[in-house]
């Protein structure tokens, strides 16, 4: 599958990205890939470190002209979302990323592709192995764990780095520029139940729903996309209420950044209430279906009885679960009063799991506000410990506030409008990029990301444009050549 993607162009980059997506990089456990990056920097004889946690830095010389140049620092993180389909039989942790050529877009087989930030990554490494691309002093900065807490970005001590200007390749719209981004903060409520005996006049029920677009918590949640942790706990909430359902299990959502696209629940109900249950839960599905009919057309929602479970959680604890989900506020918070049609705070409920007398519930709070990233986290908190849950914010980073007086904005954005005849979109975006976080032990470095035009990261759904790619290489050369002098 890899051999046609390298025969993309440019195959300089398509063929470094096809060499990354054959080594598994999940984030937390990128040893494998940290020790890929050590080995192509050092086979090229380029000054290639580790620093304390794991970051990998290579550093280039200047081509003949361009010494005078400011050192540039190009930038991508090496972990990647790990999702899957529920039907796709796939090892993250021994297999190479399956690639497919869809038209004009790379995808994978039922994984994500790992575009983000792979193809940040493969362009770095073109340049780095090029012997005929004009170019500064360089510096790589390759991070990891960025999509499950940047605690790279957050490790890199100040010091390390000795350029001036940083460029980030994890912008997913080619006609995007980069010059902020929000912050973030994990709000994770557990909590334990007793369990209960399940009723010798009891039914059970599977519920699943399936077939969600899924998608990044922070890009895509303008989009209002369905979430499965919501879609799943309305069902439940109205099984509850109207017939006394009681719970064994839910399994909703996977990663934090990941909006959630499937979640599965084992219920029980009296069998005296199995037939109103079914049509009134039957008649609920089709309004569900009904309202997400225009952005969700592939939800479906699934009921079949099962085994009865040995084990149910008792009602007290369960009828906090669902108000408290019902509660907790999903999507976008507030729209940025200063920059048109940016989401300025946001949430994402993103895991819901209830097994063995535990309950644990994960949510990524976005907000380019500080202040109201803690008003939104504070109001889920609350949320939560009114029905009794223990609840933890943790994992913070910080915005990556605008600088409109960037010099290396102006270069960029003036030399995208030569090469295309037209203005590149400069604005800040509601995902965590890692510029926030690395300008605070370098506050004096000048920054901008951009990058190729990408389709629904962090899901299986993930796709990377081949022309747009094109697009991104080029303007990346043209940007080092006309990098300012020191």
């Amino acid at each position: 599958m890899s051999k046609a993607v390298r025969n993309l162009e440019p195959k300089i980059v398509w063929n470094h990205f096809a060499d990354l997506n054959a080594v598994p990089r999940p984030s937390k456990k990128e040893e494998r890939v940290i020790q890929f990056m050590v080995d192509f920097g050092k086979k090229l004889n380029l000054e290639t470190f580790v620093d304390k946690v794991g970051n990998v830095i290579i550093k280039k010389p200047a081509t003949k002209g361009l010494e005078d140049r400011k050192t540039v620092v190009l930038q991508s993180h090496l972990d990647m979302v790990h999702q899957k389909n529920s039907d796709t039989v796939f090892d993250f942790d021994k297999e190479g990323i399956k690639m497919l050529i869809e038209g004009d877009w790379v995808t994978a087989d039922g994984t994500t592709l790992g575009a983000d930030n792979g193809l940040g990554v493969a362009a770095i490494m073109a340049i780095f192995s090029s012997n005929d691309i004009e170019h500064p002093n360089l510096e790589a900065l390759f991070t990891i764990d960025e999509e499950t807490g940047m605690t790279g970005a957050m490790g890199l001590e100040g010091g390390i780095l000795e350029g001036e200007i940083l460029l980030n390749l994890d912008t997913e719209e080619d006609d995007e520029i980069g010059m902020g981004c929000a912050g973030g903060i994990d709000v994770t409520a557990t909590r334990s139940y007793a369990q209960e005996d399940v009723s010798e006049n009891a039914t059970a029920f599977s519920i699943t729903v399936k077939g969600l677009n899924g998608g990044h918590s922070g890009m895509d949640i303008i989009k209002e996309l369905g979430n499965a942790n919501k879609i799943m706990n309305r069902l439940l909430f109205d099984g509850f209420t109207n017939f006394g359902l009681q719970i064994s299990e839910i399994n909703g959502g996977s990663l934090r950044n990941a909006i959630p696209r499937e979640s599965a629940a084992i219920v029980t109900v009296d069998i005296i209430s199995k037939e109103a249950f079914l049509l009134e839960t039957g008649l609920l599905i089709n309004n569900i279906k009904g309202e997400f009919s225009t952005i969700e057309p592939n939800l479906t929602i699934d009921i079949q009885e099962t085994t009865l479970p040995n084990k149910i959680m008792e009602l007290g604890v369960q009828e906090g679960l669902l108000k408290s989900i019902y509660a907790a506020h999903n999507g976008v918070y507030r729209m940025s009063p200063d920059i048109k049609g940016l989401v300025e705070t946001s949430n994402n409920i993103a895991k819901v799991i209830v097994k063995n007398g535990t309950i644990k519930i994960g949510c990524l709070t976005r907000s380019s506000s500080e202040s109201n990233k803690l008003d939104l986290a504070n109001s889920l908190k609350s949320a939560f410990e009114l029905s009794g849950f223990d609840v933890d914010l943790s994992g913070e980073y910080p915005g990556w506030q605008p600088n409109v007086n960037s010099a290396i904005l102006d270069v960029v954005s003036n030399l995208y409008e030569t090469l295309h005849g037209e203005k590149a979109d400069v604005a800040a975006c509601h995902a965590g990029l890692e510029c926030g976080i690395l300008g605070q032990n370098y506050p004096e470095m000048d920054m901008v990301s951009f990058g190729p035009t990408i389709r629904g990261a962090h899901s299986p759904d993930e796709k990377a444009s081949i022309s747009s790619t094109q697009k991104f290489w080029k303007f990346l050369i043209e940007i080092l050549k006309n990098i300012p002098k020191k």
